[in-house]
């Protein structure tokens, strides 16, 4: 039986979803300044990353800190010390996909950290006073509300399914030799 043979009905229901996505990479430069000026750098890591997400216009603001260790000699290598720094950042992430009929004043935001904050260089400046830290980071986050979605009713309720199938009007042609596999996408 074909779903046109039927008389539906629509309705409009609300329901909570996702509404909107996003993801950002970001690489930042730090500027630390150790007690003593440094001579080499033999180790650089963060640690201690804590975050929360908060809606922010047409985004979502991501707001943490981090510590940076940086453990370095000094004084012509001949004496090493580590030196740490708590970093503040608020980082905005826009939403690629924004459902535009979604209830704001229901919205809840959620970030997760799909990269942690990881040094990638630290080098001592051409001062020789501080130490330039490169980190990279990426956030993807979500944004659920509600939403209307519109659903087709049968008048007569699930009791007159019964175990029949129904077609949605979607025809198999099943005409797939013309198609080049050197277009298909591996990563689906």
């Amino acid at each position: 039986m074909a779903i046109a043979d039927t008389q539906l009905q629509y309705r409009e229901i609300i329901t909570k979803a996702v509404c909107g996505k996003g993801r950002k990479f970001a690489t930042v430069t730090h500027n630390v300044s150790p007690p003593h000026p440094p001579s080499s750098i033999l180790g650089a890591w963060i640690i201690n990353h804590q975050y929360e997400a908060v809606r922010s216009g047409d985004g979502v603001e991501v707001i943490g800190t981090y510590d940076i260790n940086i453990w370095y000699s000094y004084d012509k290598n001949s004496q090493t010390d580590v030196a740490k720094e708590t970093v503040s950042y608020v980082e905005n992430v826009p939403l690629s996909y924004l459902d535009p009929k979604h209830r704001s004043n229901t919205a809840e935001v959620s970030a997760e950290s799909t990269q942690e904050p990881n040094c990638i260089e630290a080098t001592v400046d051409s001062g020789g006073s501080s130490v330039l830290i490169r980190v990279e980071r990426e956030f993807g986050v979500e944004m659920v509300a509600e939403t209307k979605v519109c659903v087709a009713v049968l008048p007569g309720g699930c009791d007159e399914l019964d175990g029949k199938d129904f077609e949605y009007g979607l025809t198999d042609d099943g005409d797939y030799e013309d198609l080049d596999p050197e277009l298909l996408d591996d990563e689906v």
